[in-house]
């Protein structure tokens, strides 16, 4: 009688873990990840035009889209407080910056 009520007891521990926690993990993950593949899609044409082997730019309107979403992004988890975010997209923009400056004053 006791071992089936401590079963239960692991039982709905282990499925509110799952229905709960996990979902949430792998959405805040999922959410971080998308931060730093949009940061990534115009990270090879700044770097070919950085380096000479290119002489077309990305549009801009892509670029200010990108920008756009990635500011909201950013203003997001400023809002949650959402240290990790907000580390990453600052950084994806710093990055972006000192790239378009090389270019711009290469």
């Amino acid at each position: 009688m006791m071992s089936e009520n401590v079963m239960n007891k692991i039982r709905e521990q282990v499925q509110s873990f799952v229905t709960i926690q996990l979902s949430r993990i792998t959405a805040d993950t999922l959410g971080w990840l998308a931060a730093i593949l949009i940061h990534f899609s115009t990270i090879p044409t700044l770097l070919a035009l950085l380096k000479g082997v290119t002489d077309r730019t990305p549009g801009l309107d892509i670029v200010l889209f990108l920008w756009a979403g990635l500011l909201l992004l950013f203003i997001r988890a400023v809002v949650l407080k959402d240290i990790l975010n907000i580390l990453t997209i600052g950084i994806g923009f710093i990055l972006q910056a000192v790239i378009m400056a090389g270019i711009l004053f290469k």
